[in-house]
C-alpha cells in the first residue's frame, strides 16, 4: 500500500481471533483489547485490501455506508484530495461491498471521499468488491478511518453511539474504534449526556479531545436551556467548530474552573519488537505529538531514524492524499 507513516514497518501483526469474511483481530479480554497502535491497526484495515482484484466501478453505482461515521467535510483537505487525485491518479482503491438491498449497487465501507472525488472528476474509482455481512463492514470502516481518518473525539464517540442502537456489542464497538471498553463507555456516556441537536451544531470539534468532552457533558446536563439559547445564535454558526465549543464550554463554565480533573495528554500509544531490545511511545496532546525510543537500541533507532527523515517526510507528503482514509 501506498500508505506510510513514521512507525510503518515496525509493527508486526498478533495472534487473534477470526472473524468470518474479516482479518485476524487481537482482541484478547476486556483488559487487552486496545490495539496498541494506529500502525497495526491500518495494517489489520490494508488486510481487507491485500490480494484483491482492484476493478473500476462507476461512482454512480455506489451508495454510501449504512452507518455515518463523519460529522462534517473538512472542504481543503477535500480539495487537495481532489486536486491530486486528479493530477496523479487514485493511488489506493476503496472498498465496497455488493448492496444487501439492491441488485447491481454497492454500498461503500471506506473511501467515502474518494468515491466523491471520482464522480466530481467524471472518472471511474477503483476499487476492491468484497462481500461482507453488516458486522465486518462497520469493524472495516472504523478501523480504516480510526488508523487514518483522524476523527475527533466526538466523531467517534457519536459513531460508537450510532452502532450501540444498532444493536452491535461491545466487542465489535472496540474493534471499529481500537479502544477498550472504559474507552467506548466514556464515549458513549458523553452523547447520551449531550443532546444530539447540540452535538451537531458544534460538530467534529477536532481540536477538542476527549477529557473537555467529558466536562462539557457535565456542564450541558445542568443547564439545557442555556445551551440552546447559544446554539440557536446566528453568531454561533460562523464560528469553526472548536470555536464553537469554546464559546459554549465558556458561556457555561462561569466559574472558569475545570470541570473534573482533566489531563493534557489526551493519547498515548507504545510498541516493542519481540526481542524487546527497543521500546517506542508516541504521546500526543493538542498541539504535539512526542516520540520517546529507549531499552538498548533506542539510542541508535533515534540515528537511524533522523538520518531517514528527508524520505520519511517525502513518503508523508506523497501520501497526502491518502491520508484521510477517505
Amino acid at each position: 500500500m501506498a500508505r506510510k507513516n513514521l512507525l510503518s514497518g515496525l509493527a508486526g501483526l498478533e495472534e487473534g481471533t477470526h472473524e468470518p469474511s474479516a482479518p485476524t483481530y487481537p482482541m484478547r479480554g476486556a483488559s487487552k483489547s486496545m490495539i496498541r497502535s494506529v500502525n497495526e491497526l491500518a495494517r489489520q484495515a490494508d488486510a481487507y485490501l491485500e490480494g484483491e482484484q482492484v476493478v473500476d466501478l462507476d461512482p454512480s453505482l455506489i451508495d454510501v455506508s449504512f452507518v455515518a461515521d463523519r460529522m462534517e467535510g473538512d472542504q481543503e483537505q477535500y480539495r487537495e484530495l481532489l486536486e491530486a487525485i486528479k493530477n496523479h491518479g487514485q493511488n489506493s482503491p476503496v472498498l465496497v461491498r455488493p448492496h444487501p438491498n439492491v441488485d447491481g449497487r454497492y454500498m461503500i465501507v471506506f473511501g467515502h471521499r474518494r468515491v466523491k472525488v471520482a464522480k466530481e472528476l467524471g472518472r471511474k474509482v477503483r476499487a476492491v468488491v468484497k462481500a461482507l455481512d453488516d458486522k465486518a463492514h462497520v469493524i472495516a470502516q472504523g478501523q480504516e478511518n480510526s488508523a487514518r481518518a483522524n476523527l475527533s473525539f466526538i466523531e467517534k464517540a457519536t459513531f460508537a453511539k450510532r452502532l450501540e442502537e444498532l444493536e452491535y456489542g461491545r466487542d465489535v464497538i472496540c474493534s471499529a474504534l481500537a479502544s477498550n471498553e472504559s474507552a467506548v463507555s466514556k464515549m458513549i456516556s458523553v452523547v447520551t449526556r449531550i443532546p444530539t441537536a447540540v452535538v451537531q451544531a458544534i460538530a467534529s470539534a477536532p481540536a477538542i479531545g476527549r477529557e473537555r468532552w467529558v466536562e462539557m457533558s457535565l456542564l450541558v446536563s445542568k443547564r439545557p436551556a442555556e445551551v440552546n439559547d447559544i446554539v440557536s445564535a446566528p453568531e454561533f454558526n460562523e464560528l469553526e467548530s472548536s470555536e464553537r465549543f469554546e464559546r459554549l464550554f465558556a458561556a457555561l463554565n462561569t466559574k472558569g474552573k475545570p470541570v473534573r480533573k482533566a489531563t493534557a495528554k489526551l493519547e498515548a500509544k507504545a510498541w516493542a519488537p519481540a526481542n524487546r531490545s527497543v521500546s517506542v511511545t508516541v504521546e500526543r496532546t493538542v498541539k504535539k505529538a512526542t516520540i520517546t525510543l529507549a531499552h538498548k537500541d533506542g539510542l541508535r533507532f533515534a540515528d537511524f531514524i533522523t538520518g531517514r527523515l528527508d524520505d520519511l517526510y517525502e513518503d508523508f507528503r506523497k501520501s497526502k492524499q491518502e491520508a484521510a482514509g477517505d
